[in-house]
């Protein structure tokens, strides 16, 4: 397997000619890191590399690596690039969750129609990490999806992290759903803390 540099000196190596589609697939799975790195962004301007992407992103342990081809799974952003986004919010390491939740809320119109589905899944970790591209999200939508889960889900910890992305955007509307997650878990301390920064967020406009 190639040598793998540091994280800060690790770069693709320069193209100095067009490389073909069926090579650039072919240079995904290479052994040597800087022929992936190199073959991840270059497909990113192919919609038809998606799956192959998400493939290679399901193996690829390298991060700078692995961080590009999410990079060109988001510009692609087809239903194959948003499914495995997704996919990977159910995924055991956590840096490839966080930079999955990133890249999905950068992509609002792509992943609306996702995101009932996320914040009533059930796995308790995906409807936390749905709360939180919801609170990243730049959509009309988010905060009635994060309402929703004040309102309804029955989870301390996802009804926390719903409340903490309310309190960031302290939106007057959302006011009444907090009191009522007050009310819903008035026995939970955290809950009413979060609560109460939230109201005090809105309050303070």
């Amino acid at each position: 397997m190639g040598l793998i540099k540091k994280q800060e000196e690790f770069k693709p190596q320069e193209q100095t000619e067009e490389i073909s589609f069926e090579l650039l697939i072919k240079d995904l799975n290479d052994e040597d890191p800087q022929k992936r790195l190199l073959a991840a962004r270059l497909l990113g301007n192919y919609k038809e590399a998606s799956i192959y992407l998400v493939d290679r992103l399901g193996k690829e342990t390298h991060p700078v690596v692995r961080e590009s081809i999410i990079s060109s799974l988001a510009s692609i952003k087809d239903e194959i690039s948003i499914k495995g986004l997704i996919d990977c919010l159910r995924s055991d390491d956590a840096k490839l969750r966080n930079s999955a939740v990133e890249a999905l809320s950068q992509l609002p119109d792509e992943v609306d129609s996702y995101m009932k589905g996320l914040i009533h899944d059930k796995d308790r970790d995906v409807r936390i990490f749905a709360a939180n591209i919801a609170g990243l999200m730049n959509h009309p939508k988010a905060i009635y999806w994060l309402i929703e889960i004040v309102e309804n889900d029955e989870d301390v910890n996802v009804c926390g992290t719903a409340l903490n992305e309310l309190a960031e955007l302290g939106i007057e509307e959302s006011k009444e759903a907090i009191l009522k997650a007050k009310e819903r878990f008035k026995n939970e301390p955290y809950i009413q803390f979060a609560a109460d920064l939230a109201l005090k967020r809105i309050d303070n406009g």
